[in-house]
């Protein structure tokens, strides 16, 4: 599984967060997304790496700009994650 953070300029408020979010949803096979408009930024949990092209250009047609996105392995922490060390 991969995590994807994007740096998002123009969110400002719950409902561009919502906006951000949905259109994630319906243009890519995603497990997890969440926005912050406070700190203008999108974290995505996907099965495997998204396009980045196809990701920047799915959301500026909802009139935000990406500026950055840093891909890395994502791994599930929970309570008793620190015994697989």
């Amino acid at each position: 599984m991969v995590q994807l953070t994007l740096r998002i300029d123009g969110m400002s408020c719950g409902m561009c967060e919502s906006h951000v979010n949905d259109t994630i949803r319906q243009k890519f096979n995603v497990k997890k997304v969440t926005s912050s408009h406070k700190k203008g930024e999108t974290v995505i949990v996907a099965n495997q790496a998204i396009d980045s092209d196809k990701l920047k250009a799915a959301i500026s047609e909802t009139g935000y700009e990406v500026l950055d996105i840093k891909e890395e392995p994502y791994e599930k922490k929970g309570f008793f994650s620190f015994l697989k060390k």
